[in-house]
């Protein structure tokens, strides 16, 4: 008994010490990714069970032998059992490891229970366990080899399979975003179009106004709505046997060429709306009517009318995606590539126009954060840099909070509204670029301080960080410094055609921009959408009227081609017909020439003598003629819309209940002109100039607001 006690506790510890060995090296046998990647299939399994049973033959055979050469000759029968049980413990035992380790997929497990077994064993063993060895990394590479490639093709199936889905959900983008697109076009055509069009008829405003806005918007509604949509509908209920759109796309796709129309009529539609919008009440409230329905989504007129810029894009973006899964070899790959030559070149007219509808929506969310403030969104603005900021009072030095927006030609000084819905700000002062300069400054008590000095205001701000100092300062430096760069081009080539006659024709001239005059730079008559269009002298450059251009003459800078030119122009260029230079009356002095020497000068809302509506005028009074405020209907207009002498004049500045707040009257006898400012700040410094002037007196310059008002405010 005591024999086999010992015999079952040595066998423990071989067991348990066979057990770690065996963990130990299963975690890192070189064998086990093999052993894993075989471990679910049927032939390796079947290859298992043979290996287990020769195991267990060897092993049964070991047992019988060890038997023999161990057992005593004259201890009877008692040793004898006691040594039959010790050696049927360590067979077993050994057949378990053995059996446990090839079912776990480890086949090197053998040889660490061999290292437990006599020297005699192992010698008559070696032969045969390297060559099942051998045998079993053939079999495994066997496995190995058939799954590999079982795999491969499975995942080649998978990926084709893949493609096909992505596919498929890229022509049903097309298809969805193209429904919505033609829901947005049947908006803009059939709703806005059609009502501003029956409004017009009735001779409200003039039918040219809508068809100069809506410009191709009909044919382009026709075209999808009757060709591109039904077409994609079609393609895609066959999907299944015919699963391709490049051709499709490559038999419509030079139809997207109207687009060039729309995009290159876009900034003209955008100015008109705003025109219109403020110039008719009738016209505003067709549009606000329409934007209240619900199927405007709460959106403005403006932001539909962007669609048809943003959709060409759209198309090439869907068509390049298309195109990168679609197989090298498939047949609607020649189609799909001839499609999308054809819409980036589409696409390419509509690239400003996107850059120059993402600042006008810019512009738009912050004409409704002020709470639809005028002239914000107009296509010569271009928004710079907004955010919080902190205004230092002169008087007792406390901060208050601000919030400013940055444009390339204009500063909005805005103070925040504590209210739960509507406008965010309100515009307290609006500040030109024009002469703007910028200063860092210290301040002990305030760190981060600089100062903003303005025609209209000096502001002494505090920024959050010296980082946000840095990038304010940075802001209004490269603003400043682009327009003034762009003011010196713009006098540079006005200067040049006037001096420089000897180069006429001889050299490109600098285009004046359509927004910067409301007349004729020849006749003076005031431009309009019906009888009065723009037109550009190609020798000069002016903006004048047809009657104006309607000459022709051959330019050596254009290859000696014939243009239309001005008649100055002609005049000089041809020797014909030359005219002696007349004295320019009061009316005929250009607006630039007076406002850089002015006394005071800025836009004005105006409403004259028994007239109905306001218009807004760039307001001057030269330094020159003190006594004489000159209105005019933009800032680089060569002609005055009228000159009020204010000798005399009666100053009223308290508003009536017809009139906007921050408005003041002009009167004299039957002759009443009403005015009304941006703020009753602003006011309040035009008030200071005039009164003065009505006296006689030459008015000086006003003096910074930080002095005349509680900078507080």
């Amino acid at each position: 008994m005591q024999l086999t006690a010992c015999s079952y506790y040595k066998n423990s510890i071989i067991i348990n010490g066979c057990d770690s060995i065996s963990k130990n090296k299963r975690d890192s046998s070189p064998h086990k990714q093999a052993s894993k990647a075989s471990n679910c299939s049927p032939v390796h399994r079947a290859y298992q069970r043979t290996e287990i049973g020769k195991i267990q033959e060897k092993f049964s055979t070991t047992a019988a032998t060890t038997q023999d050469a161990q057992t005593p000759a004259a201890n009877g029968v008692v040793a004898q059992m006691d040594q039959d049980k010790e050696t049927e413990k360590k067979t077993s035992n050994s057949m378990r490891i053995e059996t446990a380790e090839l079912v776990n997929g480890d086949l090197e497990s053998a040889d660490q229970v061999e290292d437990h077994l006599s020297p005699e064993h192992r010698d008559r063993t070696d032969g045969e366990s390297h060559a099942e060895n051998e045998d079993s990394e053939k079999a495994t590479e066997t496995v190995q080899k058939v799954e590999e490639g079982s795999l491969e093709h499975k995942v080649s199936k998978l990926n084709s399979v893949t493609n096909e889905q992505k596919l498929y959900k890229i022509a049903s983008e097309l298809l969805h975003t193209e429904k919505a697109y033609v829901a947005r076009l049947n908006l803009l055509d059939q709703v806005f179009c059609t009502k501003m069009t029956e409004e017009a008829n009735k001779g409200t405003f003039p039918l040219d106004v809508v068809k100069n806005i809506f410009s191709n918007i009909s044919s382009i509604h026709a075209f999808h709505s009757q060709f591109l949509l039904p077409g994609l509908e079609k393609r895609m209920g066959e999907w299944t046997s015919t699963p391709r759109i490049g051709d499709i796309l490559q038999k419509l796709t030079p139809f997207l060429k109207m687009y060039a129309e729309y995009v290159k009529n876009f900034d003209k539609a955008m100015e008109l709306l705003k025109q219109w919008t403020d110039r008719s009440p009738q016209f505003k409230a067709i549009i606000q009517e329409i934007q209240s329905q619900e199927i405007c989504g709460n959106l403005t007129l403006q932001h539909h009318m962007l669609e048809p810029v943003q959709r060409v894009p759209r198309y090439e973006m869907l068509l390049k995606d298309y195109l990168k899964k679609l197989p090298q070899d498939d047949p609607d790959r020649s189609d799909a590539e001839k499609s999308l030559e054809i819409i980036s070149t589409a696409a390419t007219h509509s690239n400003s126009a996107i850059r120059k509808s993402e600042n006008l929506k810019k512009l738009m969310e912050i004409y409704e954060m002020l709470g639809e403030e005028e002239d914000i969104v107009n296509p010569s603005n271009e928004f710079i840099k907004e955010g919080h900021i902190l205004k230092l009072a002169a008087r007792n030095t406390s901060a208050m909070e601000r919030y400013l927006f940055l444009f390339n030609n204009m500063l909005l000084y805005c103070v925040p509204k504590f209210s739960l819905g509507g406008p965010k700000y309100t515009v307290r002062t609006r500040i030109g670029i024009d002469g703007m300069k910028v200063l860092e400054t210290s301040n002990e008590d305030y760190p981060h301080t600089f100062q903003v000095s303005g025609k209209e205001r000096t502001l002494e701000l505090q920024a959050s960080s010296e980082q946000d100092k840095e990038g304010w300062i940075k802001a209004f430096q490269e603003t400043i410094e682009i327009f003034q760069q762009k003011n010196e081009s713009f006098k540079s080539a006005l200067k040049d055609v006037e001096v420089s006659v000897s180069e006429l024709g001889k050299r490109a001239p600098r285009w004046i921009r359509d927004n910067e005059v409301t007349m004729c730079m020849k006749c003076k008559e005031p431009f309009n959408a019906i009888t009065r269009r723009r037109h550009h002298c190609r020798a000069c450059g002016y903006v004048v009227c047809w009657k104006c251009s309607d000459n022709k003459v051959q330019l050596e800078y254009d290859n000696n081609k014939v243009n239309k030119v001005c008649r100055d122009c002609y005049c000089i260029l041809t020797g014909e017909g030359v005219t002696e230079g007349k004295k320019k009356g009061i009316l005929e002095i250009e607006a630039a020439q007076i406002t850089d020497s002015s006394i005071m000068c800025g836009f004005l809302q105006h409403l004259a003598e028994k007239g109905k509506i306001w218009q807004r005028v760039w307001c001057v009074i030269p330094e020159k003629e003190c006594l004489v405020l000159y209105l005019y209907g933009a800032p680089q207009d060569v002609k005055a819309l009228c000159t009020i002498p204010l000798l005399g004049y009666n100053v009223e500045d308290s508003p009536r209940q017809t009139e906007p707040p921050s408005s003041f009257r002009l009167s004299q006898s039957k002759s009443v002109h009403s005015f009304a400012a941006e703020t009753e700040e602003l006011k309040q410094r035009w008030l200071k100039v005039i009164r003065v002037a009505v006296t006689g007196e030459m008015p000086a310059r006003p003096e910074t607001n930080e002095k005349l008002k509680d900078t507080g405010a």
